[in-house]
């Protein structure tokens, strides 16, 4: 059985009355994957934004299995310190990451970012020596429309970890770094020019599942209808 676990920010654990692009993924695989399989993870709320908290199951399907490690404002620098006791108990053996954007608007340059990354694949390993990833690039949302040094952040970010997956990609342990969401529009696939509507959530679903079925062969190419 493959256990897959969800690791991001507000745009992974998503808020009260969202499907999340959790809930599209585990319906294409529900639907492709050969094989069993199971989501896990330490967490299993929304993000309640009346109670500024994330305490809230309001899914707007709860029927599925909601566990994740997301958390609204955290980044690579939270993670990194979670991820090893969360792959351990969880028995997690393919990491779904979206991160990074919290990061490099509020905590740390695209370097210190980039470092933090290499941490985090440090101490899944630790925890599961044969642990698989896909990691999503940094997705640039309306305040990097607006503000020129942030976005250059954004793009030094992206380099910085395209080139941190290909130096950690090993095949015991396997690191995809996913394509950017296929036509991802923040004015169209987003609610707020940062966290996805639905069309999103099919985009970023879309992404993770489109590198797991080209480079392992897991699911297939994804239809939205199966999402």
């Amino acid at each position: 059985m493959l256990r897959f676990m969800p690791v991001g920010d507000s745009m992974t654990i998503g808020s009260a009355g969202e499907h999340t692009w959790r809930y599209r993924l585990w319906q294409h695989l529900c639907a492709t994957h050969d094989g069993p399989f199971s989501i896990v993870g330490p967490r299993e709320t929304l993000f309640d934004k009346m109670a500024d908290a994330p305490t809230s199951y309001l899914y707007a399907d709860p029927d599925f299995p909601r566990a994740h490690l997301a958390g609204w404002g955290e980044g690579w620098q939270h993670m990194a310190p979670l991820i090893g006791d969360a792959v351990e108990k969880c028995r997690a053996d393919v990491l779904l990451v979206s991160l990074g954007l919290i990061d490099l608007g509020f905590y740390t340059n695209a370097e210190q970012t980039a470092d933090n990354v290499r941490d985090f694949v440090a101490a899944a390993r630790e925890a599961n020596p044969r642990v698989r990833m896909v990691v999503l690039p940094v997705i640039p949302n309306i305040r990097a429309a607006a503000d020129a040094p942030f976005a250059e952040q954004v793009d030094r970010f992206n380099v910085l970890l395209a080139k941190a997956v290909a130096d950690l990609d090993e095949p015991r342990s396997p690191i995809l770094l996913a394509s950017p969401p296929k036509s991802y529009d923040i004015h169209a696939d987003t609610y707020d020019g940062t966290h996805p509507n639905e069309s999103g959530e099919h985009r970023i679903a879309g992404a993770f599942a489109g590198a797991m079925w080209e480079a392992w062969g897991v699911g297939q190419a994804y239809v939205a209808g199966t999402g």
